[in-house]
């Protein structure tokens, strides 16, 4: 004979009232979570020092974002090693929101650049959004006799290896612009970097260097007091302030389009309604006229690229650059 056991009634009524009240608790524990955020301050690790291009970009915007969050968010500079020190320092932060990174587009290039670096591209951040981006100019100076990048050309295949040109450092996009210029128009030409954009365009002013390759909101300010002359650029399509200005590919040279980025990511693992908020507040932010205002002074006009497509440009862009490096022999320990 079996043996049926009886749940008393009002025990089975308690037992079901738990179950339910367990049920909604999980229900809405995950999303009120994810609404506190963020409930304490947020620090943005900038990967260069105080008054570089980075760095001036992301404190734009920092009060802004605070406040549309409803706490401080603060701007700490990690300078050292072409970014790369500040990038390992924010790969190893909790994922949770609260410490972020602002780099430029040395991010994707240093992992091909240095021999050691403590960070993987793609497995140890989440991209948030590039905040602006600038392209890379060929210029020459005013006095020069090179009137056009095809004159440039000429010269450097009738010289080779005599000609000089100039970035503002080795494995900076600049730099790796004039090499890619290089092997894609078969020409020799010396490279002499300097620690900076100020001495490099120095050079160039005073016609030590046949070329300089600059980022351009390092070399507007030479460019608008008639300095030096542009003679290409490396953007999709011509540039607003100088429209007479080439492109590369016009020129006929072909997947040679670069430029030099400020952006901010996320460690891996932060959840996405966290990226989703931050992307959705930048958004809002660089949408504003005064903002975009602010950005053109530095000759970075807003991109506002969210996290979508700013990862397909890195998952692009991370081999495009470490083919040039590995062309040119470029490597730094």
């Amino acid at each position: 004979m079996s043996t049926i056991s009886i749940v008393p009634s009002a025990l089975k009524c308690r037992l079901t009232a738990l179950f339910l009240a367990v049920a909604a608790a999980a229900t809405i524990s995950l999303p009120s979570a994810q609404a506190a955020y963020p409930d304490h301050q947020i620090t943005i690790i900038a990967c260069f020092p105080v008054g570089g291009g980075t760095d001036l970009a992301v404190r734009i915007i920092n009060v802004q974002l605070g406040k549309a969050l409803g706490q401080p968010v603060i701007v700490e500079n990690h300078g050292g090693a072409g970014g790369s020190i500040a990038t390992a320092f924010v790969a190893r932060a909790p994922a949770d929101g609260y410490t972020l990174l602002a780099c430029s587009s040395a991010f994707e290039v240093n992992p091909s650049l240095y021999a050691d670096v403590a960070y993987d591209p793609f497995k140890d951040f989440v991209p948030i959004m590039v905040i602006g981006e600038s392209p890379n100019v060929f210029v020459v100076p005013a006095q020069s006799k090179i009137k056009t990048m095809n004159e440039l050309i000429a010269q450097a295949k009738a010289n080779p290896g005599k000609l000089n040109w100039t970035s503002s450092g080795v494995g900076t996009t600049p730099q790796l612009a004039g090499e890619l210029l290089k092997a894609k128009a078969g020409i020799d030409m010396v490279h002499i970097p300097f620690a900076g954009s100020a001495q490099a365009g120095t050079a160039v002013i005073a016609g030590l260097v046949e070329m300089y390759v600059a980022n351009y909101g390092s070399v507007s300010g030479l460019l608008a007091a008639g300095e030096v002359r542009p003679i290409a650029v490396t953007s999709a399509k011509r540039w607003p302030d100088f429209p007479d200005v080439p492109t590369l590919d016009e020129l006929g040279i072909k997947d040679a389009e670069s430029g030099t980025f400020q952006a901010l990511f996320a460690p891996a693992g932060t959840p996405t309604p966290v990226i989703d908020r931050l992307a959705k507040e930048l958004a809002a932010i660089l949408a504003q006229r005064d903002i975009r205002e602010k950005y053109a002074t530095l000759g970075l006009p807003v991109v506002a690229e969210g996290p979508d497509a700013f990862r397909a440009r890195i998952a692009r862009e991370v081999p495009m650059y470490k083919a040039i490096i590995d062309r040119a022999g470029l490597k730094i320990k």
